[in-house]
């Protein structure tokens, strides 16, 4: 084919195959990074038919990677990781040791040098922020505590392996990469290396911070002032990229560090929310040809040629990083479905694994094979990830049945040394025809408010250690546990309280809470929030005070205020929105949108 149209073809080829395979992924259940995998491997130079140009395919991938990583750091904050730090940094980093070393020494009796075997283990030893993301985003679990400890988590993960992609060429000769690869392997030639290396990495970071911080907010909102759409997504890609280019060519840093600071930059700037958002359709694209173009690195041969090879690599990114994020959770004195949770979602290998992986292998460290054990690892666990998610919950409960198991696995704060059952300075005569409050975010937060300014007595129940010390300070009157737990609703004196409110999100988490509520209590008044209307008749067949769909009351406060400025006066008002509540599943079922309308 001519050059001068192998780009177009590179790009029409990549994407529309992605795009099918992508297409065919999720239609099947799966996430469609899995096709976009699948898609790089069809237009590889390993499988037969067209053979996509590797050398445009690598750039158009390093595009993708200096946009991934500027996603990373427009999203990047420090308060949320600070929230979950005592779990998520020793969590992380003790992870990537442990797997690291085990990927090391089995990699170690295949014969491979100390170097290969150390990039392998620490491609196994980081999730995807991207598959995580979404996963946690498709069941609405962003925010809650078992989400912000994993993104926490990755956050540390990215970081770590940010400095790693920054130390390892100057290493690459002493690792076992060929002459000329970094630097000899005299200790003075590595340290005087290192120390360039760090400096160059210092200045670079400096500049940013304290220059980059005035600069590049002024200059967002000078051009957003200019009120032209196009210009302002045009400055945001050009500042992404030209910060990346600038760090490699100026300061010798990776696109990668470079990308994830300039993201870092523009995300204290009062825009950067619209610049995320018009970066989001070339990142998400360009993302494509990068795991595409990772495709293409997959060599099918390794499945027949090292197939214990193979199954050791999947096993540690799934089994292996699975069980060592569980035991460091639980550890951590967290719930059994916090525990489980997280060690569900970093159970699988991403983008920086392609990325180190590929590293690796241009500096000379890395055999092929390593890569392509890479990607195959990173198909399947990626494959598999939704359904190790999906199978939490029968996980718990298959454990809660097993009472000497449970208390293995999950441990409470002792007396002393740990955060308190109950605050000393809570009398404990007021928990008398009180209200227990079960979660005290966004929604249990309203609730408790609307309490207090009645001065009707009321007790929290929140499992996030950190949430209640903070809650604690301001005055608030909280009990530390997992309210499905027996021990903890007595605590709660349940038997003696007249409601119970449960605003904490989880169907299954629910219904146990709401079976120990009765056997505690069984005159006790419920009411509990849930996200579908199907949800809510079986809560309320289940004999619940009141089920809330927040979707529905949603619809409903906004058809209120639709009505009233219509003319609609008050009674006829609350008469049609009375009739939609009493028809929430046929409305829902004629306009298709059950979770939305209830």
């Amino acid at each position: 084919m001519h050059q001068e149209t192998a780009l177009l073809a590179m790009l029409t080829a990549g994407l529309g195959l992605a795009f099918l395979f992508g297409f065919a992924a999720a239609r099947l259940g799966l996430p469609p990074l899995v096709g976009y995998l699948l898609a790089g491997i069809a237009v590889g130079p390993f499988s037969p038919g067209y053979v996509a140009d590797a050398g445009l395919a690598g750039q158009l991938a390093e595009i993708g990677v200096i946009l991934l990583m500027f996603g990373v750091g427009l999203h990047f904050s420090f308060r949320d990781l600070m929230a979950v730090r005592k779990v998520a940094v020793p969590g992380a980093l003790v992870r990537m040791v442990v797997v690291t070393f085990a990927a090391s020494l089995v990699t170690r009796a295949w014969d491979w040098s100390w170097g290969a075997s150390l990039v392998f283990g620490l491609s196994l030893s980081v999730a995807s922020t991207v598959v995580l993301l979404r996963a946690l985003d498709g069941r609405g679990t962003t925010t809650s505590l078992e989400g912000r400890i994993a993104v926490g988590w990755l956050v540390v993960e990215d970081l770590a392996m940010v400095f790693v992609l920054v130390l390892l060429p100057p290493l690459a000769q002493l690792l076992g990469g060929p002459a000329g690869a970094g630097v000899g392997a005299s200790m003075p030639a590595l340290l005087a290396a290192l120390g360039v290396t760090l400096l160059k990495v210092a200045a670079f970071v400096a500049l940013m911070m304290f220059v980059g911080t005035r600069v590049v907010p002024w200059l967002l909102a000078a051009v957003a002032r200019t009120g032209s759409r196009e210009l302002f997504t045009l400055s945001v890609l050009a500042l992404a990229l030209g910060i990346a280019f600038g760090a490699a060519a100026l300061f010798g840093v990776s696109f990668a560090l470079g990308a994830f600071f300039a993201g870092v930059v523009i995300s204290e700037s009062d825009v950067s929310h619209q610049a995320a958002a018009d970066a989001l359709p070339l990142q998400d694209a360009f993302a494509v040809l990068f795991f595409v173009a990772v495709g293409m690195l997959f060599d099918p041969r390794v499945v027949v040629r090292h197939p214990a090879a193979v199954v050791v690599a999947v096993l540690i990114a799934t089994i292996g990083k699975g069980l060592v994020s569980f035991v460091i959770v639980a550890a951590s004195r967290y719930s059994l479905r916090t525990s489980l949770t997280v060690a569900a979602g970093l159970s699988q290998i991403g983008e920086f694994s392609f990325i180190l992986a590929g590293l690796g292998i241009a500096l000379g460290v890395l055999p092929r094979e390593g890569q392509s054990l890479v990607v195959v690892a990173a198909i399947v666990s990626i494959t598999v990830n939704p359904l190790a998610l999906d199978s939490v919950p029968p996980i718990e409960r298959w454990i809660r049945a097993r009472p000497r198991l449970l208390a293995l696995l999950e441990r409470e704060w002792p007396a002393h040394g740990g955060a308190p059952v109950v605050p000393e300075a809570f009398d404990d005569e007021r928990l008398r025809d009180h209200v227990v409050i079960v979660g005290f975010g966004r929604v249990g937060g309203v609730i408790g408010r609307a309490l207090e300014s009645q001065n009707i007595p009321f007790l929290i129940v929140e499992k996030d250690r950190e949430w209640v010390e903070r809650l604690r300070a301001r005055g608030f009157h909280v009990l530390f546990g997992d309210a499905s737990r027996r021990a903890v609703l007595e605590h709660a004196h349940l038997d003696r309280a007249r409601l119970l409110v449960i605003a904490a999100p989880g169907a299954f988490q629910t219904r146990a809470i709401l079976n120990l509520a009765r056997q505690l209590n069984p005159a006790i008044d419920t009411v509990v929030r849930t996200h579908s209307a199907a949800e809510q008749v079986q809560l309320e067949q289940f004999g619940v005070g009141a089920a809330v769909v927040g979707e529905r009351e949603l619809a409903l406060g906004m058809s209120r205020y639709a009505l009233r400025t219509w003319g609609v006066d008050a009674a006829d008002t609350e008469a049609v929105l009375q009739t939609l509540r009493e028809r929430r599943t046929a409305t829902a079922r004629e306009y298709g949108e059950t979770s939305d309308l209830g």
